[in-house]
């Protein structure tokens, strides 16, 4: 997923701490927090069952790309984007649409309208104001802690180049040494994954 599932967590319950009690009004914050973030799960998850449809496609034809000189990656993208189209998804990742943070701002809209219409179907929740007043408050929190969740990453990457010698990434190594300093980063913001 492009969001760690702890950041997830995380998101949810800021979520829940800064719309209550002025937004949103809940019976358990617990609940709600657990509520919200299986909203966004479930809309992340789209992307990644289309990211490993794509590779199932094409590992149907690796031989016939490798044959005749087609780039893995190419194909990857290209695919994807016939996808998406055809099928309505909204593209998570920020970076593909030129956006600094892990997701574009059309995916925050969209993760917004879906969790406002999900608040409004649950008894957990109570709007106390405009649902579109309370998914415009969304895309605000969300985007101030997709900001520093941005700086936090930014941060562990330049420690893992700082390193005596170079970690590729992708490779086992570099993604311990990432979740650790993306976990330091994080305290020194005052940031807890797991409360």
């Amino acid at each position: 997923m492009l969001l760690a599932r702890e950041f997830v967590d995380y998101v949810s319950r800021q979520i829940v701490r800064k719309l209550t009690p002025q937004w949103i009004e809940t019976t358990d914050p617990q609940v709600a927090a657990g509520f919200i973030a299986g909203v966004i799960e479930d809309d992340l998850a789209v992307e990644d069952r289309l990211n490993d449809e794509v590779r199932d496609m094409l590992s149907q034809y690796s031989e016939y790309m490798r044959r005749e000189g087609v780039s893995y990656q190419e194909m990857f993208r290209r695919i994807k984007n016939t996808l998406i189209t055809q099928r309505k998804v909204i593209r998570a990742s920020g970076r593909d649409s030129g956006d600094a943070m892990k997701l574009s701002r059309d995916k925050i809209n969209d993760l917004s309208h879906k969790m406002v219409s999900a608040l409004r179907k649950s008894r957990e929740f109570r709007l106390k104001r405009d649902p579109n007043d309370v998914r415009l408050e969304l895309v605000k929190v969300v985007t101030e802690l997709l900001q520093t969740e941005e700086k936090v990453d930014r941060a562990a990457r330049t420690k893992i180049r700082s390193q005596k010698r170079e970690i590729a990434e992708g490779t086992e190594e570099w993604d311990l040494l990432h979740k650790r300093y993306y976990a330091e980063e994080l305290k020194k913001l005052g940031i807890d994954l797991n409360r």
